[in-house]
């Protein structure tokens, strides 16, 4: 199970900028962009945060479909001049995890789906026939991950392994016994991975 931002597209800088600039021209609110100190780190889980902590009634307003709307107008702007480029080696690893007989590939993302596509397409990343499960489905990343499986593997017995790049994703596999990879960078802590230039790492990581 594969989280995107980070993990399998190197979009987290304008995925960032353009979620605080969807938020500022429908709200008018400056957010803080130290995503850690959200509840929920996922698309809908921060706006729901912001809405809450500024009074503000979403339902009458149609807040989230708005904030949403623009989110993904920007993402895609930004897409047209500045192709999204893929964590290096990471659409040929998941393709050779998805012609594995004994694996399942699934992703769970906390963007929205349209925009976690659009960059995924952008860089070139197939996901055909593979599961996704995103912020549309739930506001708690557990939650989503929980979704990916479900998609997945149906009630099917087996270990998990999610890929992830940030606090969160350590977080939520932990708390779902996940085996967890981080990717990105190395520490002493994790099992862990720069990128998938050497795919042998990450698939001894999963266990296989």
């Amino acid at each position: 199970m594969f989280d995107i931002d980070g993990t399998l597209v190197q979009s987290n800088k304008f995925d960032s900028e353009c979620y605080i600039q969807a938020v500022y021209e429908v709200l008018g609110i400056q957010i803080d962009n130290d995503w850690a100190k959200y509840a929920h780190v996922t698309d809908s889980g921060i706006l729901d945060e912001i809405v809450k902590q500024n009074g503000i009634n979403k339902r009458s307003m149609g807040i989230p479909l708005e904030v949403k709307k623009c989110f993904i107008r920007r993402v895609r702007e930004h897409l047209v001049d500045n192709p999204a480029q893929e964590v290096p080696g990471a659409a040929l690893f998941v393709a050779k995890l998805n012609e594995m007989n004994n694996v399942v590939v699934s992703i769970a993302t906390g963007g929205w789906y349209e925009s976690a596509k659009l960059k995924l397409d952008s860089a070139g990343i197939d996901i055909q026939n593979i599961p996704v499960a995103s912020s549309d489905d739930h506001y708690c990343r557990t939650e989503i991950m929980k979704i990916a499986q479900k998609r997945a593997v149906g009630n099917s017995l087996g270990t998990n392994t999610y890929f992830g790049d940030g606090v969160w994703d350590e977080k939520a596999s932990h708390e779902l016994g996940y085996n967890f990879i981080k990717v990105g960078e190395n520490d002493q802590q994790n099992k862990c991975i720069v990128d998938y230039g050497r795919p042998n790492i990450a698939i001894r990581h999963i266990g296989l």
